[in-house]
């Protein structure tokens, strides 16, 4: 799959070149249009921060075809290449569409044992091919260095490599927290890491909005 984005960096989209045959995976919410021929297949069911989610299968006809899809809110588009040798976590919401050969895990912990059974905002991606993420804002790529550090507010968080070294903590004990959102929570980092970060969090411009 190759990747073609337009409309960057406010209103993202991206298109995803499919060839003969060839299958990516997408919210079939985010979807704007595709080539004529493309075989689509949904696969309803609910999805995380009270929002359905529809996983949809994309596949290209024998003379290959594309798929447009765009996030919800105003922001960037932006393509991970995974080499099938480490994974990133991904916050829930910001992953946009994947190549077939892309493996989410539905039982990667994350944070979870911390906060007994309830769903976190992170989900973890590995294998070889592309993802595309969306970010709430513009994008900014943060490089850590071994032994650097940095503290971001879960919220701002798009994705990171699981080389990272981490941490949840509260903000204040005075403040409500939730695995679920990272309400109330701050993220540490520590490197040899890469960092993907958005300038606005999608809770807050949602309220806006509404």
């Amino acid at each position: 799959m190759q990747v073609r984005t337009r409309h960057t960096p406010a209103f993202g989209v991206a298109r995803l070149m499919l060839a003969p045959g060839e299958a990516v995976l997408a919210d079939y919410d985010a979807m704007l249009s595709a080539s004529y021929g493309v075989l689509i297949e949904v696969r309803p069911r609910g999805g995380a921060r009270g929002r359905k989610a529809h996983p949809t299968l994309f596949t290209a006809p024998a003379e290959g075809g594309w798929v447009d899809v765009a996030p919800a809110l105003p922001g960037e588009v932006y393509t991970l290449e995974l080499e099938g040798m480490s994974g990133w976590c991904v916050t829930r919401g910001s992953w946009l569409a994947a190549s077939s050969t892309i493996y989410q895990d539905p039982n990667w912990p994350g944070f979870r044992p911390m906060f007994g059974a309830e769903q976190g905002f992170l989900e973890h991606v590995s294998g070889q091919g592309s993802v595309v993420l969306t970010s709430c804002g513009a994008l900014d790529v943060v490089n850590l260095d071994a032994g650097a550090a940095i503290t971001v507010a879960p919220g701002c968080v798009v994705a990171y490599t699981d080389t990272a070294q981490t941490r949840l903590r509260a903000v204040s004990q005075s403040l409500h927290q939730s695995i679920r959102t990272g309400e109330g929570l701050l993220l540490d980092f520590a490197g040899p890491a890469q960092i993907l970060t958005q300038t606005r969090k999608p809770q807050a411009m949602s309220a806006a909005l509404t």
